[in-house]
């Protein structure tokens, strides 16, 4: 963490923490490049068991500096800038989160919950770097994450794979209609899916869609031509016409579902 990370994400700590609803702070991946980065953002995760103060008051409590603060609808996120530093707090009940690994550990029947929102709630549980803790209830959450039974994966895969399935037929559709705009979103929703069902095979949790990219390159287990075939699809060359686009797509989704 950048120096100037760590005193800001310490001034923001000292004050989470002295909350006594506050069960859990975490920092998201997204504050570890360089300040200067175009993809940073202070980004906290706060797990509440108790009550926590309304928006205005937690304003007030994130100190002097803070400038054009918003908050969601449902009072759980607050966005502002410090500065030129733009910083995100987001407050999640620990009950809620309990019932979302309920859904992924136990209660399978329920998985239709989280299918469209995928598993990249997960990945913050399990990956955010823990900056304060009451107890060891986090803990607790990322051992029960780390031991997923294999029906969750396959059923998440499934899941992803019937997407990758459906958008591979929108490229195609939009490819004989001359549809430009919806041959361009079923390609972006056809790879995005491609790289999903790629991480459940992998049992990954998804990441941030920035970090996409690098963690693919990652996995463990991919059709043996994947890499060569996603570096292809993501090119912009004009030799690459939608019809090789659609060809290609077609022979990464048969090499991704025979896996």
């Amino acid at each position: 963490m950048k120096y100037k990370t760590k005193l800001l994400v310490d001034r923001f700590v000292e004050v989470l923490s002295g909350w006594p609803g506050v069960e859990c702070v975490s920092l998201n991946e997204a504050a570890l490049p360089d300040i200067l980065d175009p993809y940073f953002a202070l980004i906290l995760d706060v797990f509440y068991a108790g009550d926590i103060p309304e928006p205005e008051e937690r304003c007030a409590f994130y100190g002097e500096g803070v400038v054009v603060f918003e908050t969601a609808k449902r009072g759980n996120k607050d966005r502002f800038l410090l500065g030129d530093i733009p910083v995100r707090i987001e407050y999640k009940s620990t009950r809620k989160i309990d019932e979302l690994i309920d859904i992924a550990d136990k209660k399978r029947d329920q998985l239709w919950l989280i299918k469209d929102s995928g598993t990249y709630g997960y990945y913050r549980l399990n990956y955010g770097e823990i900056l304060f803790a009451r107890t060891d209830w986090i803990e607790k959450i990322r051992v029960r994450l780390s031991t997923l039974d294999v029906s969750f994966w396959q059923a998440m895969r499934e899941a992803h794979q019937s997407k990758m399935e459906h958008y591979l037929s929108d490229l195609g559709a939009a490819l004989i209609q001359g549809d430009d705009f919806h041959y361009l979103i079923s390609s972006a929703m056809f790879i995005k899916t491609a790289c999903l069902t790629l991480f459940c095979i992998n049992r990954r949790f998804e990441p941030s869609h920035r970090a996409y990219y690098k963690q693919v390159h990652g996995l463990g287990i991919l059709p043996e031509s994947f890499l060569t075939q996603f570096e292809t699809f993501l090119r912009n060359e004009g030799d690459l016409t939608m019809e090789r686009r659609y060809s290609l797509a077609q022979l990464m989704a048969r090499e991704i579902i025979a896996l």
